[in-house]
């Protein structure tokens, strides 16, 4: 029997948005790996949770070394929690390798969900929320972020990035110049704490602002690229079908393709492929 590796959110501000498993697993585990222990031993202490198991430091410069000394407890059939500071372990946080080495162990996992700062500042960005997804940290060298952003450009869905109160001015500019200074976004700081706020706008603004300084926990979130107008002069649906045809297509396909890609009506195209034809169909 192998132990079972246990997944833990911890609250991203109030101690008070822990879950009654969090507290409990707490108290039970055998052995609790934490990113940072004093901040564990902190958060148990807000919780009134006495940790009775052995604790291990658990964080990004000796993740990998003690991924393997992890993966011998749960082997030896003892449960091991994993917690970070804040948010979902594995998430732009220490975790990731232990769940790759326990899935190739087959080894039991378990979820204890919880807060989170991804969606929590999504929600409340005033952005759309149906498609997103998560960027994680941009890169701090100034020419990989450009590239990166720049890769970025066209996304469609809204993105969500963290981000460091010493490198937050500099990354909304460069997010203003790969995106559009108009792209609107929102940052949100020190989500669920006493001092939240968010602040939303376009990006070359939210950018200006965020130069006098910007302390806490920060999550910026920025709009997907709109999506990009459709042909609607008669010529240039007759052209975009004359190249569908030239690659092979049938010219009915080709007419129906063009008709859905761009968005309109498919007589209207055929019209404008006999036009272009002189009346021939």
């Amino acid at each position: 029997m192998t132990g079972t590796l246990l997944l833990a959110a911890a609250p991203i501000g109030r101690p008070e948005d822990a879950s009654s498993r969090l507290r409990a697993a707490l108290a039970d585990a055998p052995v609790v790996a934490a990113e940072d222990t004093r901040r564990l031993r902190r958060l148990a202490s807000d919780l009134g949770v006495d940790v009775r198991g052995r604790v291990v430091s658990y964080f990004d410069q000796n993740e990998k070394a003690r991924a393997d000394e992890l993966l011998a407890e749960l082997l030896a059939g003892r449960d091991v929690l994993v917690i970070t500071d804040a948010g979902m372990p594995g998430v732009s946080d220490p975790g990731y390798r232990l769940v790759r080495a326990a899935v190739a162990a087959d080894v039991p996992m378990s979820v204890l969900p919880g807060p989170s700062a991804v969606t929590t500042a999504l929600v409340l960005s005033g952005l759309p929320t149906d498609r997103f997804c998560f960027e994680g940290f941009p890169p701090r060298k100034d020419g990989e972020r450009a590239r990166r952003f720049a890769a970025l450009a066209d996304e469609p869905r809204t993105m969500v990035f963290f981000e460091s109160t010493h490198r937050i001015a500099a990354a909304l500019d460069a997010m203003a110049a790969a995106f559009g200074a108009d792209r609107p976004a929102a940052v949100c700081r020190e989500l669920t704490k006493t001092y939240e706020e968010v602040r939303r706008g376009p990006l070359g603004e939210l950018a200006g602002w965020a130069r006098d300084g910007v302390r806490g926990e920060i999550t910026v979130v920025v709009g997907g690229a709109p999506e990009p107008a459709g042909l609607t002069d008669p010529g240039d649906l007759a052209a975009a079908v004359a190249a569908r045809e030239a690659t092979g297509t049938r010219r009915n396909r080709a007419v129906a393709e063009i008709a859905k890609e761009n968005g309109v009506p498919r007589a209207v195209v055929y019209d404008a492929v006999v036009r272009a034809r002189g009346g021939r169909a």
